[in-house]
């Protein structure tokens, strides 16, 4: 076992381990909801530096947290998985304490944030962080835990939409269950890998319960129902042609995804995950962005 990491190296091994890269799966929609509600209350889609920097601030810090915990609840499981083994807790790059501390500074970050935005934001905020940690436990009792893991992304737009103005609407809902329902998806594919181990370690999840085959029907009904979704969020708050240009093509994108990914041909999981869906959130945005600037 290698010996626990410090000073900078601590730090990159910190950042591997809650893979901050992945934040362009939810950071994206969070300014999408941003700029929503920025235009519906303040007739900008620009809420201000300050509330700009406390929402970034806040959706890092939640999902590191939420990373953090993921990596100390499954550090045994991880251990005995081949494709995880070499995680920083398992492998020895970073202590339980190194990882526990993390973890709480994570939290303190997250909810300072929040109680900087509005009194909602603050109040809600143990909600957000609830769901986010609870994902961790669900492969313990639930095949359902993709749906966990879309919801804890899936919260980000209306977390942004309550940060600027206070309060929740109905118009960010249907955004909401477009990245539940994308997130869900691709959490599916990545699944499949696991299936055999899953099964062996009695984790619960979709491939494990109905299988491969069954379990990526479920994953591409999700990803027709996710650009649905995604159209009626733009629909309700009056999006114009680049937004529905940029729902259109994140549709295309999931129908390659899905293209990649074959019961018995795993070989391109790490494609269709990583990188397609990088594309997918990170194109939805910049194709909103374009539509508000276009305004």
């Amino acid at each position: 076992m290698a010996t626990a990491a410090t000073g900078v190296r601590a730090l990159r091994v910190y950042l591997e381990m809650i893979k901050i890269e992945h934040s362009i799966f939810a950071l994206p929609f969070a300014m999408i909801g941003m700029m929503w509600a920025a235009r519906a209350s303040l007739g900008t889609a620009w809420p201000g530096w300050i509330t700009f920097g406390l929402i970034v601030t806040a959706m890092v810090s939640c999902r590191s947290a939420a990373m953090a915990y993921n990596r100390i609840a499954d550090r045994d499981v991880d251990a005995e998985n081949p494709r995880t083994r070499m995680r920083a807790i398992p492998a020895g790059l970073l202590s339980l304490r190194q990882a526990s501390l993390y973890f709480f500074f994570s939290c303190a970050v997250f909810l300072t944030s929040a109680a900087l935005l509005n009194p909602l934001t603050l109040a809600l905020s143990p909600v957000a962080l609830g769901v986010t940690l609870f994902y961790s436990r669900t492969k313990r009792f639930t095949s359902l835990s993709h749906f966990v893991l879309g919801l804890s992304l899936g919260i980000a737009p209306a977390a942004a939409w309550i940060a600027v103005t206070g309060r929740l609407d109905f118009a960010i809902l249907p955004l909401v269950a477009g990245v539940l329902l994308w997130t869900a998806g691709f959490d599916i594919i990545y699944s499949l890998q696991d299936e055999e181990f899953d099964r062996e370690h009695g984790l619960r999840s979709l491939p494990r319960r109905l299988g491969k085959g069954r379990a990526l029907t479920i994953s591409r009904i999700c990803h027709v129902l996710a650009p649905l979704f995604l159209g009626w969020a733009g629909w309700l708050v009056g999006a114009g042609a680049w937004y529905w240009l940029g729902v259109g093509t994140a549709a295309a994108l999931l129908v390659y995804e899905q293209s990649l990914v074959r019961p018995d041909d795993l070989s391109k999981v790490n494609l269709a995950f990583f990188t397609l869906n990088g594309f997918v959130s990170i194109g939805l945005f910049a194709f909103a962005l374009i539509d508000q600037i276009a305004r």
